[in-house]
Formats: C-alpha cells, sequence, structure tokens
C-alpha cells in the first residue's frame, strides 16, 4: 500500500507508527543535491529511504508500501557534518562576540568559566549544541570535548549526544586548566567499552589532543604517547590549536616519527610552513578548517588555510569551533570561506594579468559535507546521498522568501539558505526535524535548564571538579 500525505504531520505520523527497520520513506519531486561525484543534481528526482539506509536515487522509484513525501519545490541534500565544536560551551554562546585574539579566549573560557563545569552542565551544553546543530541541517557533529575533568563529565557528554540522535563523535581530551581527576586518557578505554561498543552506531569516539605544550604542558600534547593511546583503542585523533611555527616543527616531527595519516585531523592549520603542508598531504592527513574562528578570533595570520590544503592535495571539512564568540552554523562557515578565498584570490591577482584561482560554491558544500565526513573518518556512511549510505539528509524550502525562485540548487543552499529554510532532517533514517521544528524537545524546560547552568557558571560556584 503506498501512503501519501500533503499535511506534513500526518506523514511523521505515519512513519513513527512502524518499527524503524520496516520503514520505507519515499521523497519525490526534489532537486537532488547529491554531493556524489558519479550521481551530481538530479533534476525532479526521487530518494528512497528503507530503514536507516538511502535504498535508492533516481526517477520513478517504486513506491510500494512506503510513506511518499512531496518534495516539488525543494531540495533534498546531504546533512551537513561539523568536523569540531566545543559543544559544552554552547550556554556561553556570543558571551565575547568581540573576543580580540586566542589568548582572551583561554583565559576567560578555558582557564575561567571550565574550572567550575559540573557533569550536568556538561550535559546542558553539549546538548543544546547538537539540537541546534540538527535545527541548522548539521547531521554529524565531532564534540571537541576538552573538559573531561571526571569520568562523570565525559559520560554527561556522551550521553547528550545520544539523547538528541545526532551523529555524534565524542573527541575526548582533558582539560587545560584547573583541577581534574587526571583519569584522561585512562578512562577512554571504559568510554569505549561503556558506550562504543559496535562500528554500526550513532556514537563514534576519537582522541582529541593539543598540537604543542604551549598552553596547557605537554600532557594534552599530541606525539607518540598519545599516538599509541588512539592505536591501541583503534581509534582516530584530532588534533586542535594546530598553527604557527612550533605546530609547524611539531608536524614534521609527527610525520618522522609516523603518526600522521588519514586517522588523523589537523584543525585550524594556519600559518603553517610548506614543509609542514609537504608533510600533511603526502601522509593523508586530514584538515577540519575553522572559517570564522580563523578570521574573528585573528588566529596566527587570521586567513583560514583552504589554499594550502587544497595545494597540498588535501579538501578539508569545516568546523564551528567556539559559540562563545562565533556562529553556529554551518551556512555561515561555507559563506566566510567562499567570501575569504575569493577575495583573496582577485586581490593576489589584481594588476598582474593573471586569472583568479577561486573556489566555487560547489567546493564549499563538498567540504561541509563529504569532505567532512571523510575527515571525520565516516565517509563510507554519510556526507552524501549515495544508495547504502545511511540516511542522514535535509530537505530545503527552496521557493520561500528568501529563496524564490529556484535557479541554482548549491547556490541557493551555500549563499541563499538558513535554519528556517530546513523543513526537515533525517538522521539514520530517524526524523529529527520535521515542518521546520526540531522533534521531542521541551524547549520551555530546555531553556530553563539552560539559563540555570549558565547562571551557576558565571556566578562562579563550585569548589572542585565533582562541584
Amino acid at each position: 500500500m503506498t501512503l501519501h500525505d500533503t499535511t506534513g504531520d500526518a506523514a511523521l505520523a505515519l512513519i513513527r507508527q512502524r518499527p524503524a527497520d520496516r520503514r520505507r520513506i519515499l521523497f519525490t519531486g526534489a532537486t537532488l543535491v547529491t554531493m556524489d561525484p558519479g550521481l551530481g543534481v538530479i533534476d525532479r528526482g526521487d530518494l528512497l529511504v528503507e530503514g536507516d539506509t538511502i535504498a535508492a536515487v533516481g526517477h520513478g522509484l517504486d513506491t510500494q508500501d512506503a510513506v511518499v513525501i512531496d518534495c516539488a519545490g525543494a531540495i533534498l541534500g546531504p546533512g551537513f557534518v561539523d568536523t569540531h565544536r566545543h559543544a559544552w560551551q554552547a550556554p556561553l554562546r556570543r558571551i565575547m562576540p568581540d573576543v580580540d585574539d586566542l589568548g582572551g579566549y583561554v583565559m576567560s573560557t578555558l582557564a575561567g568559566h571550565a574550572t567550575v563545569y559540573r557533569p550536568e552542565d556538561m550535559y546542558v551544553g553539549t546538548r543544546l549544541a547538537a539540537l541546534t546543530a540538527i535545527d541548522s541541517g548539521i547531521t554529524t557533529m565531532l564534540d571537541f570535548s576538552h573538559n573531561s575533568r571526571t569520568r562523570e563529565h565525559s559520560d554527561a557528554a556522551v550521553q547528550a549526544l545520544l539523547d538528541t540522535g545526532i551523529r555524534g563523535v565524542h573527541a575526548s581530551m582533558g582539560p587545560h586548566f584547573g583541577t581534574w581527576d587526571r583519569q584522561w586518557p585512562a578512562d577512554m578505554t571504559r568510554l569505549k567499552d561503556t558506550y562504543f561498543g559496535s562500528d554500526d552506531q550513532l556514537l563514534t569516539l576519537r582522541l582529541a589532543a593539543l598540537a604543542t605544550d604551549e598552553i596547557a604542558g605537554p600532557a594534552l600534547a599530541y606525539g607518540p604517547e598519545l599516538a599509541r593511546v588512539a592505536r591501541d583503542l583503534g581509534i582516530g585523533v584530532s588534533v586542535d590549536a594546530v598553527f604557527g611555527a612550533a605546530s609547524s616543527e611539531a608536524v614534521r616531527r609527527w610525520a618522522q616519527d609516523g603518526i600522521l595519516g588519514p586517522d588523523v585531523t589537523l584543525i585550524h592549520a594556519t600559518g603553517l610552513t610548506p614543509e609542514a603542508w609537504k608533510a600533511m598531504g603526502e601522509t593523508g592527513t586530514t584538515v577540519a578548517l575553522a572559517p570564522t574562528s580563523d578570521a574573528q578570533i585573528g588566529l596566527e595570520t587570521a586567513i583560514p588555510a583552504v589554499d594550502e590544503a587544497l595545494s597540498a592535495g588535501i579538501r578539508p571539512g569545516l568546523s564551528i569551533d567556539v559559540e562563545v564568540a562565533l556562529a553556529g552554523d554551518m551556512f555561515t562557515q561555507m559563506r566566510t570561506l567562499h567570501a575569504i578565498q575569493r577575495m583573496r584570490a582577485v586581490n593576489a591577482a589584481y594588476g598582474t594579468g593573471r586569472q583568479p584561482s577561486r573556489i566555487t560554491t560547489r567546493d564549499v558544500l563538498d567540504f561541509a559535507t563529504l569532505q567532512g565526513a571523510r575527515t571525520n573518518g565516516l565517509d563510507g556512511v554519510t556526507g552524501s546521498l549515495t544508495p547504502g549510505k545511511k540516511a542522514d539528509l535535509l530537505v530545503v524550502q527552496a521557493e520561500e522568501l528568501n529563496n524564490m525562485p529556484l535557479n541554482d540548487p548549491i547556490g541557493t543552499i551555500v549563499l541563499g539558505s538558513d535554519a528556517r529554510n530546513i523543513s526537515t532532517v533525517l538522521v539514520n533514517g530517524e526524523p529529527r526535524k520535521w515542518n521546520g521544528q526540531v522533534l521531542d524537545v521541551d524547549l520551555a524546560a530546555l531553556r530553563q535548564e539552560v539559563r540555570a547552568s549558565r547562571d551557576h557558571v558565571l556566578n562562579g560556584r563550585g569548589s572542585g571538579p565533582h562541584s
């Protein structure tokens, strides 16, 4: 039996009435921006979801026993992938919008507010960040959780990802400053055994580290010892604060030690030497850019290193970084990178007669989807509308006031859209946003929890890691 619906809410009810593994959802009449190099853009196409998986894309797909969703006038694309966000900070959003430099952020947030966080504050912040990510079309989020003061802090962060239903990557690291139990990285074995026992699940685990010992000392700096921990656990590594001369030397040293590779992600990568980029390119190391963070906070050169990455043969992922000073959506990251790179390209060629080498809207959408998934080690799972991958997708309303008429679908996503245009988000085949509303969230209760957590942190209450 084919089940057509035009009201939206009735379709959601029909979908949820069925066991997850027996669902068939057919999206019809959409412009499919697949981000699969072999499939491209499909005009007025169909996409079939069976259970948690994309079963087929094309035209005239079988509607038997499917809930049919009419997507005429809409764009269907893969969910965005955030490769690096400090989710626990979400209740402190925009508390320092005009931060002058990295030191100002470090001393205010990491040496100050972070030290009084309780496990419940970790939970509230991480949940808020993940729900907001879903609202703006981010279906995969790497939470660089660098405030793991106790086992309970780590558990709370992981549980928040589980409770939101996002495809979460928990990247665990000890805190920079203040008292903590020193349970990290040894506790990662327990974390893996407790929460990450299957390779076929929504959550994955990574080890998080810093590039050098300049900020927080040698215990948090990536090197052979932490590489051995990750290797023994069979997990990837995400390295933050990779910028400048000291990081460049560290990258060359890691290459010599044989601890770079596709399972290692270097975050920011601003102000690195050509020798460092050569080592990264030769080893297949991945890169997570943070366009607004680099430019707004002024990290090293303050220029997102997209040209350097592409010259080294690396197509980077994109990330949000810190919401204490920055926007939390992927549209902002794509537009910022697109504008900065093209400005630099034209400026460098001005008066020379050379043709500027400019990236395109398709490039930045690729960075925000498929390359982000590859950066997180999940490109076989998500990042494109490829049959066989998990059904992580979004529906963008392209005929609303700010988008009409639909001319170029990729341009519409990158340059025209925002969270209000995203009517539907599926993660692993499960509806997480429908008819423009994030599902299963009591906003009034969440608002109270967020404010209470924020007030606790700003009042500086607490006498240590267990407070």
